[in-house]
């Protein structure tokens, strides 16, 4: 039977996540399935256990853009849902945004995401990540294959935002929307070194992304303006009451969104060294 969708995950060293995530796609309900990962050439186990899970296996590198192109290009189901290999999506998810797709005709859709991280800080990243699902800060994540090949697929000179620029690539081409059932993203043990320095490696694509649309792009401003990263995403349709129920969450979150600005202005200030 030809697969109605193809489960794309990017992979790069990632023997202690993927299997459960390959164990979670593989168990959708009521659609037909192909697992395909894509690893940038793993020094570790990756592709010989997702070739255990039944996953067909290609190798692309250098960043993800180019591994998420190649997985389009290699696809065999009409619909692609892409993951990283610390995801696993709820069972239902696939059968949800198939039927979304074939009944009302989005060529995309976003897919909320409930972060799982040990410890308050793990909390609080599941507290922001709450108020992104669905808006500019966000990206399609469930799309139509030939849609997303005519468009010529990610822009693989961009690395970090190549996301943001696709998902507005394909919004022009027709109507998303967002599922009801989500994923659980694994962040494990929270590292604030490590997660600011994951934070300034994909900013060094930013300058490249903001020069292709332009510093008066409305998206562009509010992705990049202090007024809708700190106050406008978390106030919209309603969603302050969600901030001021949780003031302790909140003040996490804003420490954490503060350490990353000046994180990447420190980058910025030493000549993008960092």
């Amino acid at each position: 039977m030809k697969p109605e969708v193809t489960i794309l995950v990017t992979t790069r060293n990632e023997e202690r996540n993927i299997a459960e995530c390959l164990k979670a796609a593989r168990n959708q309900d009521e659609v037909a399935l192909e697992l395909l990962v894509v690893d940038n050439f793993s020094s570790d186990r990756t592709a010989e256990i997702a070739r255990d899970m039944g996953a067909r296996v290609s190798f692309k590198g250098p960043e993800r853009s180019a591994q998420r192109n190649l997985g389009l290009a290699e696809a065999k189901g009409d619909y692609v849902f892409f993951l990283d290999a610390d995801m696993r999506p709820d069972r239902g998810v696939a059968a949800e945004a198939l039927h979304l797709c074939r009944t009302r005709g989005h060529v995309g859709l976003y897919v909320p995401e409930r972060v799982a991280g040990k410890g308050w800080w793990g909390k609080v990243r599941n507290f922001e990540r709450s108020f992104y699902d669905g808006t500019v800060i966000d990206a399609v994540r469930f799309l139509h294959r030939e849609t997303a090949l005519a468009l010529g697929g990610f822009d693989e000179s961009l690395n970090g935002p190549e996301d943001w620029d696709f998902d507005r690539r394909m919004r022009a081409t027709g109507s998303v929307a967002v599922t009801r059932a989500g994923l659980v993203h694994d962040e494990g043990d929270f590292s604030l070194r490590r997660y600011l320095a994951k934070k300034r490696y994909y900013s060094r694509g930013f300058d490249a992304y903001i020069s292709k649309w332009g510093r008066r792009d409305p998206e562009i401003r509010k992705q990049f303006g202090a007024g809708y990263r700190f106050l406008g995403v978390f106030v919209e349709e309603g969603k302050w009451r969600k901030l001021l129920a949780h003031p302790g969450l909140a003040s996490g979150m804003y420490f954490l969104r503060a350490a990353v600005g000046l994180s990447c202005l420190g980058r910025i200030l030493r000549g993008g060294r960092s």
